[in-house]
């Protein structure tokens, strides 16, 4: 069985899972507090990060590299399309959220309120926590515009585009920080990928200290 070292409410473990969760592949997930820099993680990433995922006898690291070796080696069903054009809009809005959505919205939320608390690293930022505030809204307006002309947030068919997003929207969620009644249209495309039985395990996450909302694992929220 494949073993995952991970932290629940982190999106680039949670994207992980998404994938390996579409394609059906049984996972024992290993909770890490990778800030701790135990010498055993470090043997399986020197880089001191999670996820870390451990497949066909092979420690990956990295969710963008992980995420592209699960799509190569379990083609179905698949998570990126065979067109060119279109691959690259799946990994350009994968790098979005990874990169410039978790930048500025994820570490200033999230982490803030959470990750600090959990890693005993004093208390949340205040500016951080307004900065997330506003940028999320231009994410989700940005999101609103994608889904006004697709069927998913990168054309027709759901991708890895949609697993990345609701990755971390679903970490958020848990916390209460997406307001869902000012993007419906993000709503109803949240509500959709939720109901995957992908999502199961995600929705299913307790983390100490924190109590998501009733709506969180509300499938009809």
């Amino acid at each position: 069985m494949a073993r995952l070292f991970h932290v629940p409410l982190s999106p680039h473990c949670r994207k992980v899972r998404l994938s390996l969760a579409e394609k059906k592949i049984e996972v024992e997930l290993v909770e890490e507090r990778y800030w701790e820099q135990d010498p055993d993680f470090l043997r399986r990433n020197p880089a001191g990060k999670v996820p870390v995922l451990r497949l066909d006898g092979i420690m990956m690291s990295e969710s963008a590299a992980i995420c592209e070796y699960i799509e190569e080696t379990r083609p179905e069903p698949s998570l990126l399309p065979s067109d060119s054009v279109q691959k690259l809009e799946v990994r350009r809005l994968v790098s979005w959220f990874d990169d410039k959505f978790h930048h500025e919205v994820t570490s200033k939320l999230l982490y803030e309120r959470v990750n600090k608390k959990m890693m005993k690293a004093g208390y949340p930022d205040s500016k951080n926590v307004k900065a997330g505030a506003r940028a999320i809204k231009f994410h989700l307006g940005y999101m609103t515009w994608l889904l006004n002309h697709r069927r998913w947030l990168a054309g027709d068919t759901m991708t890895l585009a949609d697993f990345a997003a609701a990755a971390h929207l679903s970490s958020l969620d848990y916390i209460s920080d997406v307001d869902w009644n000012s993007c419906p249209d993000v709503k109803d495309w949240y509500a959709k990928i939720k109901s995957r039985p992908a999502f199961r395990s995600i929705l299913a996450d307790q983390v100490p200290g924190f109590t998501p909302p009733k709506h969180y694992n509300d499938l009809d929220f």
